[in-house]
């Protein structure tokens, strides 16, 4: 029986010019979730990400951490097999674990949105902005989840989630292509969205259950499933327990 660890990526920078770039705490709670992996002796047979560069760094952190802290509490001076490439991208990278198009579905949600700074307008006329931004986004992503405007958008919902289907198939490809033990494990660094498309499937649930979970979602959590010939089953969701080492600081949604 092959787990499968979803992952989602550390925090990346919301509300900057480029969201697709690890914050700094992005990139600890990625190294943290190494280090505890690492302590708890959790084996890691296979690391795979989508082609976005917040999941692609959150697995570098994640393995750097990883090699380190297991390399220091490895007594029997096991070596440690290679779960991941890093110089080689194309050995790990599945674009079909990539987020959906959040700028387009925000956009299509009302044309008054095309530019930033008509977005920074909107924004600046409520007593909390931030508050506001929230709330847009959420009519937009309301908007894109129910399916009467698919025809508008780069990838509509039902798009999105039968891609995030064939991102789980990826993996089974991928399991036997690696000739890997029926009890090893792989971990896939990816996003919210796909993480939520994927469990909200498993569950025989729809769209408003896929996006609820979705909020709900913190940076480097952890969704597990097992694979067991053609059936898969969620074991857990969004577990987080690696970020309260230093206390809840380090929690974060974005």
């Amino acid at each position: 029986m092959t787990t499968i660890l979803l992952a989602r990526h550390g925090q990346a920078s919301f509300g900057q010019e480029n969201y697709d770039q690890l914050s700094e705490l992005g990139g600890i709670q990625a190294q943290m979730l190494g280090q505890h992996y690492a302590t708890t002796q959790r084996r890691i047979d296979a690391i795979f990400t989508g082609s976005l560069v917040r999941q692609q760094d959150s697995a570098r952190h994640f393995w750097d951490s990883y090699q380190f802290s297991i390399t220091v509490n490895n007594k029997s001076e096991t070596p440690i097999l290679p779960a991941i490439n890093i110089d080689y991208p194309d050995s790990y990278i599945l674009p079909q674990f990539d987020e959906f198009n959040h700028k387009d579905v925000f956009v299509k949600s009302d044309p008054v949105f095309s530019t930033r700074t008509s977005i920074a307008a909107e924004i600046a006329k409520a007593d909390v902005p931030m508050t506001r931004l929230a709330e847009l986004f959420d009519n937009a992503m309301q908007r894109w989840h129910g399916g009467d405007y698919d025809q508008d958008y780069i990838e509509s919902w039902s798009q999105f989630n039968e891609r995030a289907k064939q991102a789980l198939q990826q993996i089974r490809i991928q399991v036997t292509t690696l000739n890997l033990n029926r009890d090893s494990t792989v971990l896939v660094f990816t996003s919210g969205g796909v993480i939520a498309a994927i469990t909200s499937q498993l569950l025989q649930q729809g769209s408003q259950t896929a996006y609820q979970i979705n909020k709900s979602l913190v940076n480097t959590g952890v969704t597990s499933i097992t694979l067991k010939e053609q059936n898969s089953r969620l074991l857990s969701l969004n577990e987080y327990s690696h970020l309260f080492a230093d206390g809840k600081r380090f929690v974060t949604w974005r």
